[in-house]
């Protein structure tokens, strides 16, 4: 008799075809219960429809004003993993899921709005690896939801929409439900998966390559754990520059200084915050004008929530000469290009 199993090794995630036989393992659950589990493992394969990391590529990004002012600038294409658990997010959501599985959580529960990556990343995972999902939705429901959250549902994700006052309420008390409810069968992450388990898991996204020759590492911003994630994993020298897609933040913001490891880091990093188009997930004609002209150009597809406005700013403070001439600049792609299903047919090149 065999069963498939979703493990972990070293963060990375496969597929186990098990073999049951009467084996008696003895585990400690809970620091307090004894379980005993009655199997061994004797084949192992990879699924294949879990994100797949040999996908990832640096794709030179050729533009005139990076030319003129002698930069040479890479895109770390994160968002080739997988369709719906792209770019950062498998980063930030894996730990969580081994945590689940640990746990033996069957019900995966986050926050978001209605164009949220990181929901429907979430129903993708919990879907792969039999779990249920639910989604905590920003506002009203709407009368026709949003092309993202019609993905999450064709996932299986269960939605419940508040008010944005009770939505904020919501979020506060996720902890108290994580801590205090260790009997519930539901596993409660943060919006953006923003705590340990996400900043754990950004910090492996540069792991993936060879990145001590760059002078510069830059991202876009939502929750700022994928920005803490590489401020704690690159080196001292790196200058990192942190592009918010959100509307009035200012300082460090909206990343937490209770994430980065050594505070003295903070000196290297550069916070962009009027490059966010009137808001999240916000768009003008002259974004999208600006994402068919630089898939055009580069043949890379962005998104308009973030890598759009990432993209955009990168070139803007490169004209103006915020880079020292032969710098290297590496860019983040963090998916997310599932969000561009809600522009109608043709206004998108790609």
């Amino acid at each position: 008799m065999t069963e498939s199993v979703s493990c972990f090794h070293n963060g990375k995630p496969f597929l186990l075809q098990v073999s049951i036989r009467l084996v008696s393992l003895t585990l400690f659950y809970n620091e307090a219960k004894l379980i005993k589990y009655e199997r061994i493992v004797q084949h192992l394969s990879m699924d294949r429809y879990l994100p797949d990391l040999k996908k990832i590529s640096l794709d030179v990004w050729d533009h005139p004003v990076f030319r003129e002012n002698q930069l040479r600038v890479e895109i770390l294409r994160l968002d080739k993993i997988h369709p719906e658990i792209s770019g950062n997010k498998w980063f930030k959501l894996k730990y969580y899921l081994e945590k689940a599985i640990r746990a033996n959580k069957r019900n995966l529960v986050s926050f978001g709005g209605a164009y949220s990556n990181h929901l429907l990343a979430l129903a993708a995972i919990a879907k792969l690896n039999g779990l249920n999902s639910t989604g905590i939705i920003r506002g009203e429901e709407p009368p026709v939801y949003s092309p993202t959250l019609s993905s999450a549902i064709a996932f299986g994700m269960k939605l419940q929409f508040l008010s944005r006052s009770l939505f904020d309420l919501k979020k506060k008390s996720a902890s108290i439900y994580e801590t205090d409810d260790n009997e519930s069968d539901s596993l409660w992450i943060p919006e953006g998966g923003a705590s340990y388990e996400g900043i754990r898991g950004a910090e492996e996204i540069l792991s993936e390559i060879s990145y001590s020759a760059y002078s510069h590492i830059c991202c876009a911003v939502g929750t700022g754990v994928t920005l803490a994630g590489l401020i704690n994993s690159s080196d001292p020298h790196q200058i990192k520059i942190g592009v918010s897609v959100l509307k009035g933040t200012r300082g460090l913001e909206p990343m937490q200084m209770s994430w980065i490891k050594n505070p003295s880091a903070i000196e290297r990093v550069q916070m962009i915050h009027d490059s966010h188009f009137g808001g999240y997930a916000r768009k003008t004609n002259s974004l999208v004008d600006f994402m068919n002209r630089i898939y055009t150009e580069s043949g890379i597809p962005t998104d308009f929530v973030y890598t759009g406005k990432l993209f955009h700013s990168i070139i803007r403070i490169a004209a103006e000469k915020a880079f020292l001439s032969g710098s290297r600049i590496l860019v983040l792609h963090t998916g997310g290009l599932q969000g561009n299903r809600s522009f109608a047919p043709g206004v998108l090149q790609f």
